[in-house]
């Protein structure tokens, strides 16, 4: 069977998301990168749970983080900014403080689509995911530009129940098997 047809026999399932923009100078009225995240989001068909700017604090980011992956009303973190080489980027180093897994390939897929975008600049972000609590964390870039490839190229189809041949969806209930008595 193939897997176009596996996927329109697959009903969407909504996945709630936190957004999260990691700034010292923005606010939700001019956040264009958490502005581009949300459209995405709702467009998609998905719920968003929450969003608030954080400052550029390592301490403060990994705690909104940890609050959000031991919510049960949050499937996924989205955090855009502070993934460059400048000293205030810290959110790499916040995410790293919370995930229990890191899914490495995350970063190589998202390199992969930058290169076609930007070429060798690509080099320069550091977007990275992983899982805590049963909850997937993504650092995103905070271009708008990077949040819409990252959406449109990678997240829209690892988020959606309905994508073949695997998905995040559908491993969601095996994220925390590790923590059931035996």
């Amino acid at each position: 069977m193939s897997h176009s047809t596996d996927s329109a026999r697959r009903e969407f399932i909504p996945v709630r998301i936190a957004v999260l923009t990691v700034s010292d100078s923005r606010t939700l009225a001019d956040d264009r990168s958490g502005d581009t995240l949300v459209k995405r989001i709702e467009a998609a068909g998905h719920i968003v749970a929450d969003r608030r700017i954080v400052r550029d604090e390592r301490a403060g980011i990994a705690d909104q983080l940890r609050s959000w992956s031991q919510d049960p009303q949050i499937d996924v973190v989205i955090s855009t900014g502070g993934t460059g080489l400048t000293g205030r980027d810290v959110t790499v180093e916040a995410h790293r403080d919370v995930y229990e897994k890191e899914i490495e390939a995350f970063s190589t897929v998202f390199t992969i689509v930058s290169m076609k975008k930007i070429g060798t600049s690509a080099v320069q972000s550091r977007a990275t995911a992983g899982v805590a609590h049963g909850t997937y964390l993504f650092a995103l870039p905070g271009s708008p530009g990077a949040c819409k490839d990252a959406w449109d190229e990678i997240l829209v189809h690892q988020l959606d129940y309905r994508h073949l041949p695997c998905n995040f969806v559908e491993i969601f209930p095996r994220l925390e098997e590790h923590k059931r008595r035996k």
